[in-house]
């Protein structure tokens, strides 16, 4: 329980870091690089992206394995699984430097259709960078997926605290003696090796981590397979929603409108961290949960408690964002990205249900019914694929974000929670019950920033903070006075008093 509430707090505390350290290093970097290079990091950063398909979902199936052998074989199980993973995913490193290098040797044939002569040879040192690092992310993914089973959450989020601080600090030099994009993709390279090898040494040196390499178990291969197929399939799925925007814009409208669009994803991203930050802890918890048969009651609670969080923290920042996001991101990125504003508003507002009911993901590949949300989404990215397209030629960035919006309301907003409630066993219209309790809390803060914004103009990041200060402070205290439960008034008690405590 000490390492979950460590791990909680250090994961926001990351959250918080870095999105800090982007409000300064973020702008910098725009203008180092230009729209024109930023653009095609972009668009080769998502391209290549495709590559990490080649897990095949297996290393989300470790964890759930890992509990069950544990549960059945203790340590020596533990072991066999261990070495297992560890040869697959060798060997599918392999497979994608192959891959990949096809890929380096065709990327005029890709891109010279959107980029010009010099952004293709941009494109060619990037991509060829990116494939090794996604290649060694493979078997690194092992060492990493043990220690979150071993539920080890302390270094996990100290080593991702270090590398949010280290990445800025060796990229800028770089920037400014006019690598340009190469220094963020052989940064990222060097940073993520040092990653890998600390996780390693921790497992070995201080989980005391065991692998058997022994006779090859086909039959266990065919079951994490049959597993691990839909996660899989929704991997892909995920990697067209997210990747095919960038896409479909680098084609039709080039490398300037896929900067603009870059700018207004990656906002986006920082919101979402802000929910897998608290549900990436719970994933033992929910796989020991069913794997001891405690029942859909225990997960249902499990559920709707971190789902309530998630909601609080996301509506301060939704709201907040609605308000003074527009000077924000001028401010952040620059005149010329004002455009990503209503992009990432697109984006960030639809993904809202899914990221409160993230745990959901978790609680049916544990339970082995994560079939069908596969099958919704692969649906679901067809659907987005073909109106993205129209609506990206008439409306440019905001409507390929419009269309991915449409289609993740009508498939999370109403497919998966009918799917949660009615084969899932999650009482959702509970869930709901107590999301929608927290509304009422919401509404006072609101109304003020409608006030406030009417009555003065916010410009800049001084403007935003302005804004944004005794906004905070207003939220919190009506969730905490109208929204919170005694449990949830107790936890933010408990960590005031340990704050002040340490802060003495």
């Amino acid at each position: 329980m000490d390492q979950k509430k460590v791990g909680v707090l250090l994961s926001y505390a990351q959250t918080i870091l870095s999105t800090v350290i982007s409000l300064v290093y973020t702008p910098v970097m725009l203008r180092l690089l230009g729209q024109s290079e930023y653009g095609t990091y972009t668009l080769v950063n998502g391209f290549i992206s495709n590559l990490s398909l080649m897990s095949f979902g297996l290393g989300s199936a470790y964890v759930r394995y890992y509990a069950r052998y544990e549960a059945s074989d203790g340590e020596d199980g533990v072991a066999k699984i261990n070495g297992m993973f560890l040869v697959i995913f060798l060997v599918i490193a392999a497979a994608s430097l192959v891959v990949g290098g096809v890929l380096v040797a065709n990327v005029h044939n890709i891109f010279s259709a959107s980029l010009t002569a010099q952004e293709v040879e941009t494109a060619r040192i990037l991509m060829a960078l990116l494939v090794v690092n996604i290649a060694l992310s493979f078997p690194g993914s092992v060492f990493t997926s043990y220690i979150t089973a071993k539920e080890q959450f302390l270094f996990q989020r100290l080593v991702s605290m270090i590398r949010t601080v280290l990445n800025p600090i060796v990229m800028l030099p770089l920037l400014l003696m006019g690598l340009g994009s190469v220094s963020l993709v052989l940064v990222t390279l060097v940073l993520s090796v040092v990653t890998d090898v600390s996780s390693v040494w921790y497992c070995f040196k201080k989980l005391k981590m065991r692998m058997t390499f022994g006779r090859f178990d086909f039959r266990l291969l065919r079951e994490m397979g049959g597993f691990s197929f839909y996660i899989f399939l929704n991997m892909i799925i995920d990697q067209i929603n997210w990747t095919v925007d960038t896409t479909i814009l680098g084609i039709i409208s080039g490398t300037a409108a896929t900067a603009v669009y870059g700018v207004g994803s990656q906002i986006h991203r920082y919101y979402m961290t802000l929910s897998t930050s608290i549900s990436g802890v719970f994933v033992p918890q929910i796989n020991r949960i069913v794997a001891r048969g405690e029942g859909d009651g225990a997960l249902t609670q499990l559920f709707t408690r971190v789902g309530r969080v998630q909601f609080m923290l996301l509506m301060l920042v939704f709201t907040g964002f609605v308000f003074v996001g527009e000077p924000f991101v001028e401010a952040w990125g620059g005149g010329e990205y004002e455009g990503a504003y209503p992009i990432a508003l697109m984006l960030m507002g639809p993904v809202t249900v899914p990221l409160i009911q993230n745990m959901g993901i978790e609680i049916q590949r544990a339970k082995n019914k994560h079939q069908f949300r596969s099958k919704v989404y692969f649906f679901m990215a067809l659907f987005n694929v073909a109106i993205s397209i129209p609506l990206g030629m008439r409306w440019g960035g905001f409507g390929c974000a419009l269309g991915t919006g449409i289609s993740m309301i009508v498939c999370n907003g109403f497919v998966m929670n009918w799917y949660y409630h009615r084969h899932i066993g999650l009482d959702i219209p509970y869930f709901w019950r107590r999301i929608l309790r927290i509304v009422p809390a919401i509404v006072p803060p609101v109304l003020l920033g409608v006030l406030a914004v009417s009555l003065h103009d916010f410009t800049g990041y001084g403007g935003v903070l302005c804004f944004a200060v005794p906004y905070c402070a207003v939220y919190a205290l009506s969730v905490y006075r109208w929204a919170m439960d005694d449990g949830e008034k107790r936890l933010v008690r408990s960590v005031g008093r340990k704050l002040l405590r340490r802060a003495a």
